[in-house]
């Protein structure tokens, strides 16, 4: 959104409080004066002059933050406007469905089982996909010797597994069992694959050109006699060893002839990924394997929508419906009498000559803007009073309210003949929905982003284009910090935590979070650069202290108090040395911007925390971190990006006894 919408205050004071002002300091300069009803001439002109002041102060009080406004203007810093979730949709084939194949249309939509106050939460298909009728029902894991069993590790989704075996070398394989023979038509199976320690979630973040896997993976179908190839599609899980999609061709019907292979015994359909020649660091691991799984964004197209006619005037505006419109989406259509012309968008109008067919677009609020006839044609007036100007479609949506929970996308909104509207669901959380930037957060980081360019090349760049690539918090880099090698400097390696603005005591990213992450900061990094994103560590803190209060102190409060105070102190958010005990919960000021990364607990930081009103001395004082007790007067130290969750503090609050 354009930063000239905003008109900021700095002094704030209206009209009612300079005349109570004025009128509390007749007494001490005028005591003379005791007639201050407002028929009195003093009070008329007292008042007159108070609305006068008022007027001054709220010109002057736009000059400073005004010429900063329109500086971000000047420099091309707007609003970053919201950016929709995407989400992974699992479909399945209506039950006694004739046909082995169902296509899906594009713009098929989706919805969450519940509205939220805005209304209903809309997905929709960015483009048409196959659904084919048989289910993927039992998975096994051949290394060689034996086969085994993977169907319960693949519905755990809270727990790894290992496709290939412990080894994944030459010829071990990954087989998938379906319930019936699969259709000649594409088949789609989704993959999560986290490269991820117990603790957090790790994504490595690869460049276009890194994609192609050192691992060479043979497709394969059973076919009664041999396995038989199999034609890849597309793969963009490099093997297995990254979160993404596999398309492939399905083989002739009649090619695939069930059976059973080791402790499954049912015969099924089976297909297979061996390993044709090993590139593999370590064997990889996956979360969970899905087939009929397609990617949905939290967005509506509209199509042929009139946004009114061209009066010929220069710099006109028109306003679309339906906003914030997704980057890259509106097909703009005017007819200047030789029927509709697409136009084209562009950022300004600074290099558009007079006779070009531009126009610049406010995805936050859907305004279109045209030239001025020097920079950017004007559309030709139309003399008939009809609309000329349309949009011929475009997407709008976006928000963190797109971000939802597992399962929780459930709904079929459009009816399409063959699926089941029953059998919708969204394995993983949906990620990457972030709302409109703030004003105040788009000031606050303007320096920086004229320090970045749009480009990570010092710590510091990272940490800041992390936070405008999602509904991210707080991002910490760490120079020289590979995930598998703690403790040692390994040159050319980046890594940036991230910890996303939701609630909780100790919020952690979802995959889809990291990857979004990894998308933005990798088209941005140095190409030298080896980028992970992960989620933060947390170290859990227990505080056991005993407190001797005032006497006229009530007890219950003061341990209540105490132990919010700590809550808010090591919050990972909002805690820190700013964090004010004593202010209201819901004051902004209370906020200490979150525990710093790795910083220590130091012990007369913590003793002053529960130095407050009402507490007359600490008797004692003990910190535990991960069970872990320090002695007395000992500061705690933490490790590199770590970040600390509160337990289950043990406060006692007695009065003094008197000996």
């Amino acid at each position: 959104m354009p930063l000239q919408d905003y008109m900021p205050v700095i002094d704030d004071r209206s009209y009612e409080s300079i005349v109570r002002e004025v009128r509390s300091r007749i007494p001490r300069y005028t005591p003379e004066w005791t007639d201050l009803n407002e028929s009195d001439p003093g009070m008329i002109i007292m008042e007159l002059f108070a609305w006068l002041t008022e007027m001054q102060l709220y010109r002057l009080a736009q000059v400073p933050e005004l010429h900063y406004l329109k500086f971000l203007e000047l420099v091309g810093i707007e609003l970053e406007p919201a950016r929709p979730a995407t989400a992974q949709l699992t479909l399945a084939v209506s039950a006694g469905h004739s046909q082995r194949a169902v296509i899906v249309p594009a713009k098929t939509q989706f919805s969450a089982a519940e509205a939220d106050e805005q209304g209903r939460i809309v997905f929709e298909t960015e483009r048409a996909f196959t659904l084919v009728r048989a289910n993927l029902v039992d998975l096994l894991a051949d290394d060689g010797f034996n086969y085994r069993d993977l169907g319960n590790d693949n519905l755990d989704t809270t727990a790894t597994f290992l496709p290939f075996g412990p080894a994944a070398v030459r010829d071990n394989s990954f087989m998938l069992g379906f319930d019936e023979e699969l259709p000649p038509e594409t088949l789609t199976l989704q993959a999560w694959s986290p490269i991820a320690s117990e603790e957090r979630v790790v994504s490595r973040c690869y460049s276009e050109v890194e994609t192609i896997s050192s691992t060479r993976l043979a497709f394969e179908y059973w076919n009664g006699r041999e396995w038989r190839p199999l034609t890849l599609l597309k793969d963009d899980t490099a093997a297995f060893t990254r979160s993404g999609s596999l398309q492939l061709r399905g083989p002739a019907s009649g090619e695939m002839v069930a059976r059973g292979f080791g402790d499954i015994t049912t015969p099924r359909f089976w297909l297979r990924a061996r390993i044709d020649a090993s590139g593999y660091e370590q064997a990889p691991r996956l979360l969970a394997v899905r087939a009929n799984t397609f990617t949905v964004s939290q967005a509506q197209t509209y199509e042929f929508e009139a946004l009114g006619g061209s009066n010929g005037e220069v710099d006109q505006v028109l306003r679309l419906r339906n906003a914030p419109v997704l980057a890259g989406s509106l097909v703009l259509e005017v007819d200047e009498g030789d029927d509709y012309q697409a136009w084209q968008e562009v950022p300004d109008f600074y290099g558009s000559g007079a006779r070009d067919a531009h126009y610049v677009l406010n995805r936050t609020t859907g305004e279109v803007r045209f030239g001025n006839g020097r920079n950017g044609r004007v559309p030709v007036a139309n003399a008939s009073n009809r609309s000329n100007v349309r949009a011929r479609s475009y997407h709008a949506g976006g928000g963190s309210r797109g971000n939802l929970a597992a399962q929780a996308i459930s709904k079929l909104l459009d009816s399409v003949k063959g699926v089941d509207g029953k059998a919708v669901s969204n394995l993983f959380a949906s990620a990457g929905g972030s709302d409109e930037q703030s004003l105040d957060d788009a000031i606050r980081r303007a320096p920086q982003r004229l320090k970045t360019r749009d480009r990570a090349v010092t710590a510091e760049d990272y940490e800041e284009l992390a936070l405008l690539s999602t509904n991210i918090a707080r991002a910490r880099a760490l120079p020289l910090y590979h995930p598998d090698y703690p403790g040692i400097d390994v040159p050319g390696v980046v890594s940036v935590l991230v910890v996303p603005d939701v609630e909780g005591d100790a919020p952690v990213p979802s995959e889809g979070t990291v990857q979004t992450v990894c998308a933005y900061l990798n088209q941005r990094r140095l190409l030298t650069s080896e980028l992970y994103v992960m989620g933060p560590t947390y170290s859990t803190v227990v505080v056991r202290a005993q407190l001797v209060a005032e006497d006229t102190a009530d007890l219950a409060a003061l341990k209540s108090l105490a132990l919010e105070s700590l809550d808010l102190y090591f919050h990972p958010l909002h805690g820190g040395e700013q964090s004010d005990p004593q202010l209201p919960v819901d004051d902004p000021e209370r906020s200490g911007g979150g525990w710093p990364f790795g910083g220590d607990i130091y012990y007369s930081l913590l003793y002053r925390r529960l130095l407050f009103s009402g507490v007359k001395r600490l008797v004692s004082l003990q910190i535990e971190l991960d069970g872990e007790i320090y002695p007395e007067c000992s500061d705690v130290p933490l490790a590199t990006g770590v970040l600390l969750r509160s337990g289950a503090h043990e406060i006692q609050v007695d009065y003094e006894v008197n000996s």
